[in-house]
């Protein structure tokens, strides 16, 4: 078994494809003609989104939605950053919210801020 992508159910896929370029500089690898699903170009595991109705045509079952409005769901995102300070600015200028400045512990340099759909984001850099 392989692990090959992440689908994170969203309101407006090209809304959130447009922050994440903004904020982290994803390129949008590809998105169906009808803006329900869009993937990132981020390397050999997909990033993608879908909006919830998209999702609620392959399963009936209910699900919890990310929302910024309310508390994070229990996962994050990590990307690595060549400088985690431009990094942390650069999002928060595209709308992110802040949520732990750029701090070092344990020789760990890393940030955290919320994605405009509500997913939790850790940058950190190596």
């Amino acid at each position: 078994m392989e692990f090959i992508s992440q689908v994170i159910y969203v309101d407006n896929v090209e809304e959130v494809l447009d922050f994440y370029y903004q904020a982290f500089a994803l390129n949008t690898n590809h998105i169906s003609d009808d803006a329900e699903y869009g993937e990132l170009v981020t390397g050999t595991v997909k990033l993608a989104f879908a909006t919830h109705p998209y999702a609620q045509s392959y399963f009936k079952q209910g699900y919890i939605r990310a929302h910024p409005k309310q508390p994070a769901l229990g996962f994050e995102l990590r990307f690595n950053c060549k400088n985690l300070v431009e990094s942390y600015d650069k999002a928060v200028l595209a709308g992110a919210e802040p949520l732990c400045p750029p701090t070092k512990k344990d020789a760990q340099h890393y940030a955290y801020v919320r994605a405009i759909e509500g997913t939790l984001i850790s940058l950190i850099e190596l």
